[in-house]
């Protein structure tokens, strides 16, 4: 009887908060159904109507969506590639003894401190610059002619700054999964004549699956919503070749004020991360159970 009753007074102090959180989480979710249904411009104020699903299927029927939808997964897919393997190898060699290791760990760590818009500016302004960057120096030093990043290799010069912000979250993950391994089964391997490249495909690797699984999941939440690189970068061009969905849905309401077809949007948006989040979360609860 007293669990009962202890049960009942935790439930009742957490209600508060409960309800405060799904509130805050329903009712702009809420809003947003509701003006994806409408016909509603800024422009045409006191005009709007109703259309039921035909933001929908104007907003899936657009021939920019369909070059969103796969520079999304190629700017997901190429920065979880980079950033999973390059924190593999930043973790392998921070977790080796060496002198100074505490402060390349800071150096290594300190990207993801920097803000998207911030480190935006930094690349295109003092490297990636076809005139007076670093990269576009360093070819002149070798006789090759400058790259124009953002004209010739728009969407990899995204992959390339965004993985540069993300690589120290990976890093940061996998060298502390990757110091909970016991030494001792290394030493056991090695005194068996295993190999370097052994230990690391039949040890190091099967304790690292979850915590690279996890990288995946977090990232993939956040890559899916990159905006602020794009905006200061490329502005979703040249054309549509940076465009990601959420760019898409910015051009949508905040550059042709279609209130109604940016919401559809961003329902669409919200169904396809849902989609991928329980996915990875499935395939996360799988490496778990093992």
């Amino acid at each position: 009887m007293a669990t009962l009753h202890t049960r009942a007074s935790a439930r009742l102090m957490m209600t508060p908060a409960v309800v405060l959180l799904l509130a805050w989480m329903i009712v702009p979710l809420g809003m947003t159904l509701y003006f994806s249904l409408l016909r509603y411009n800024l422009l045409m104020p006191g005009m709007e109507e109703w259309t039921g699903l035909d933001n929908y299927t104007y907003f899936l029927t657009d021939p920019a969506f369909t070059a969103a939808l796969v520079n999304t997964l190629l700017l997901v897919g190429g920065v979880l590639l980079i950033t999973v393997v390059g924190g593999l190898l930043l973790a392998l060699m921070l977790d080796q003894p060496f002198w100074g290791s505490g402060l390349v760990r800071l150096l290594v760590i300190a990207p993801f401190f920097v803000m998207p818009t911030v480190s935006a500016l930094v690349w295109k302004n003092m490297l990636m610059h076809p005139v007076n960057g670093l990269f576009a120096w360093l070819a002149r030093l070798f006789g090759l002619r400058p790259v124009d990043w953002f004209a010739d290799l728009p969407l990899f010069s995204i992959i390339l700054i965004v993985a540069w912000q993300w690589l120290p979250f990976a890093t940061l993950i996998l060298l502390t999964a990757l110091q909970s391994l016991d030494e001792e089964q290394k030493e056991a391997a090695e005194m068996d004549g295993a190999g370097a490249a052994s230990r690391f495909i039949y040890i190091v690797l099967p304790h690292l699956a979850r915590a690279i699984t996890v990288v995946i999941l977090i990232e993939t939440i956040f890559l899916l919503s990159v905006f602020a690189e794009i905006l200061v970068t490329t502005n979703g061009g040249p054309g549509v070749q940076t465009t990601t969905i959420t760019y898409l849905v910015y051009m949508q309401a905040l550059l042709q004020f279609d209130v109604g077809g940016a919401s559809a949007g961003g329902i669409i948006a919200v169904i396809l991360a849902n989609i991928v989040a329980i996915f990875l979360i499935r395939l996360i609860g799988r490496n778990l159970d093992r």
